[in-house]
């Protein structure tokens, strides 16, 4: 078996959106991607209105089966995670097999990035991912 070289993305001060448009399509290709910083990806928009849609979000509900809820988690890494599995065709075999293929790290001074996405990198004004999940309630220390 073959050893793939995975492409290696640097989420720092890169554009949400943009970002994950590029991502979803290169996993549907069948590219391994791993996306590091990801407390530094950046959602643009208005602050307030951001972490009021994502506190709407994660308090949705199913009152008649709870475990059938979405889930949105606060921690940095598995929130980029779970909002680039919505860019995906999650209920096909082929969207959970590129689902597969996609690693994400808070930090990871280790890796080198050898993937770049220049629409990704415009400046713009919103919330880092990081800055988000404390909103959230996620608390670093534990």
């Amino acid at each position: 078996m073959e050893s793939v070289k995975p492409k290696i993305i640097d989420g720092n001060g890169l554009v949400f959106g943009r970002m994950a448009s590029v991502v979803a399509k290169q996993l549907l290709k069948g590219e391994h991607i791993y996306i590091i910083n990801a407390e530094n990806i950046i959602i643009s928009g208005d602050k307030a209105k951001i972490v009021e849609k994502y506190n709407k979000r994660r308090s949705l509900k199913n009152k008649a089966d709870p475990e059938k809820s979405p889930h949105y988690p606060r921690v940095p890494h598995m929130l980029v995670k779970r909002m680039i599995r919505a860019m995906l065709p999650w209920k096909k075999a082929r969207g959970k097999a590129a689902y597969k293929r996609l690693k994400i790290y808070n930090k990871d001074e280790a890796m080198k990035p050898n993937f770049e996405i220049p629409e990704a990198k415009k400046d713009v004004f919103g919330i880092t991912v990081g800055e988000l999940c404390k909103e959230l309630g996620y608390n670093k220390n534990y």
